[in-house]
């Protein structure tokens, strides 16, 4: 049975993609910072507690693991993360890295971000499509552009990395929730009472762990895959139909023209920077709002066999997930 270790496995992503691993027939170490806050997989992982910035511990972990999914991250868009962010993201990096190679394991997969892709007007963009450091706006998309550069000089030297660069990731289990899951949580919530002309990616979850683990056996060294779905790019208000017709909340009908959303979200980050309180409109995904996040996965479905599991069925389910546990 081959062992693999997983950064990041309380998270989201990471946790499904432990127990899809562990469900796979891997031995699977699960890097978490709290084990006992650490909820375990309904199948069985080796708990190994520590930080990925701290080398002691990582090397711990490592112990007999023939690959790693680093998928151990930071994803906030509170400036007042700042700092942590890059420590996480870059720092946390670097050190899951350098300890794997250290430790010889054959494969790793690192998670990066669809954030670092360059969005066109006229067309779609694939992996190949990378944005410069100017378009990283705000303290998250710096960091995991930084992140993403120690990995791409680390793999032209020859280290067997592959990149996965998840989108939109939607479906149950998203606890915290991260960024993605607070629209849907804030939409059942009634908290969007109006909507930006913007799109994103959608794709589910489950996808995405799955994804994790084809890079891991299918992945050619040194590649990048985006993890979506050929039918996720939506508009916000096509997502908010889809969480409508799912959940019966209503759709909000207003659209705020960009200009005005994101004077709004540099106003609230200013009052809830003298409250000492993360902004209730981050100015960070304001700016990001000024592009459709859409993108062509199509190179994941090809060579990794990417799972496609339809959008709606992911907002259904999250929707489920969230009611059910009296979030909503």
């Amino acid at each position: 049975m081959t062992r693999i270790l997983v950064t990041g496995a309380s998270g989201f992503i990471g946790r499904l993609a432990a127990a899809a691993a562990a469900e796979r027939g891997y031995e699977v170490v699960a890097l978490v910072r709290d084990s006992q806050a650490y909820r375990l997989p309904d199948h069985p992982v080796i708990v190994a507690e520590g930080d990925a910035r701290d080398p002691a511990a990582v090397r711990s972990a490592l112990e007999g693991c023939a690959a790693v999914l680093h998928i151990a991250g930071m994803y906030s868009f509170d400036p007042a993360n700042a700092a942590l962010m890059r420590e996480v993201n870059v720092g946390g990096t670097r050190n899951v890295l350098r300890q794997a190679l250290d430790a010889g394991v054959e494969r790793i997969v690192y998670t990066g971000t669809v954030g670092g892709a360059a969005f066109f007007d006229d067309r779609l963009p694939t992996e190949a499509d990378l944005a410069g450091p100017g378009a990283m706006h705000g303290p998250y998309k710096r960091s995991k552009f930084e992140a993403e550069r120690v990995v791409r000089r680390m793999a032209a030297q020859g280290a067997p990395i592959v990149t996965v660069c998840p989108t939109a990731p939607i479906g149950p289990g998203d606890e915290k929730p991260t960024p993605t899951g607070k629209i849907v949580l804030d939409f059942l919530r009634r908290r969007l009472p109006a909507y930006v002309d913007t799109g994103l990616n959608f794709v589910h979850a489950r996808d995405v762990a799955e994804g994790h683990l084809l890079a891991l056996e299918r992945g050619a060294p040194g590649a990048r895959y985006l993890l979506g779905n050929s039918d996720g790019n939506l508009t916000l208000a096509e997502a908010f139909q889809m969480l409508s017709a799912a959940s019966g909340v209503p759709a909000p009908r207003v659209r705020v023209p960009y200009a005005a959303a994101l004077a709004a979200s540099r106003a609230s980050a200013a009052v809830a920077a003298a409250l000492r309180r993360p902004p209730p409109i981050p100015p960070e995904a304001a700016r990001m709002a000024s592009k459709r996040m859409w993108v062509d996965p199509s190179r994941s479905v090809r060579e990794l066999g990417l799972p496609q599991t339809p959008v709606r069925q992911a907002f259904e389910e999250a929707v489920e997930w969230f009611v059910r546990r009296g979030r909503a």
